[in-house]
C-alpha cells in the first residue's frame, strides 16, 4: 500500500507538547505542537517547525523566548482548546483554564500540571517559502519531581505523557506503555566492540 501525501503523518505517534510565550503587549499564548524533536542528546537544544502566520512564532521572534512544556493524560480538553485561532490579543490560559508554572530564565510561564518545564532562548531561525525551523536553546528544565526518581528518570507509565496518533478525520490521542523489553545503551555497541577484537 503506498500512502497519498496527505496519509504520510499517520504512520508513528508524534509527541504532543504546548509552547507558552508571551507577546510584545504581555498576553499570554498557549500553543500544542507535535512538530517538536530535541536535537540529539543531552537535550541541549529543540527544534519545532511551524507555519509562517502563527501567533507562537511572532512572539518568539519577538521576545526570544518560550517555553516547552510537557502535558500529562488528562489535559486533552485544554489542549484542544489551545489549538483554536485565538485572536492574538487572546489570553488562551483564560480561555484553557490554565494555570501559569513560575519560569526561572524566560519571561513566558509554563503551565502548572505538566510533568516538565523547558525553558528555551531562540537559538536559530531556517525560513522555507511555507514553514519555519525554530531552534531553541534550553537554558533551565524542571520536572514534576512526583513521576521522576533521583537519576532523572520518568515513571512514564505512571506519568502517562502525551502522544497523539493523526487520522483521516480527526486524532487519537494516546500515551507509552512498556514493551517488555528493556535494553542498555551498552548493548548497541556489543557487536561493533567483538567485530574489533576478531
Amino acid at each position: 500500500m503506498i500512502l497519498k501525501p496527505n496519509q504520510r503523518e499517520q504512520i508513528l505517534p508524534l509527541p504532543v507538547v504546548l509552547i507558552t510565550t508571551v507577546s510584545s503587549q504581555g498576553i499570554r499564548n498557549a500553543a500544542p505542537w507535535s512538530n517538536f524533536t530535541p536535537i540529539l542528546r543531552p537535550l541541549e537544544e529543540v527544534i519545532l517547525s511551524s507555519w509562517i502566520k502563527r501567533d507562537t512564532l511572532e512572539n518568539i521572534r519577538r521576545t526570544g523566548e518560550f517555553v516547552v512544556n510537557i502535558p500529562q493524560m488528562g489535559m486533552e480538553d485544554a489542549i484542544m482548546i489551545c489549538a483554536r485561532s485565538y485572536p492574538p490579543e487572546v489570553d488562551e490560559f483564560l480561555e484553557a483554564g490554565l494555570e501559569p508554572h513560575p519560569s526561572t530564565k524566560v519571561k513566558a510561564p509554563g503551565i502548572e500540571g505538566c510533568l516538565a518545564w523547558a525553558e528555551c532562548v531562540l537559538e536559530e531561525e531556517l525560513v522555507r517559502e511555507k514553514f519555519v525551523l525554530i531552534i531553541g536553546k534550553v537554558v533551565h528544565l524542571e520536572v514534576d519531581e512526583r513521576f521522576f526518581d533521583a537519576d532523572g528518570s520518568m515513571d512514564f507509565q505512571r506519568a502517562k505523557p502525551l502522544s497523539v496518533m493523526l487520522g483521516k478525520d480527526g486524532m487519537s490521542f494516546t500515551y507509552p506503555a512498556f514493551s517488555g523489553r528493556y535494553a542498555e545503551y551498552r548493548e548497541m555497541f556489543q557487536a561493533s566492540a567483538a567485530r574489533r577484537k576478531g
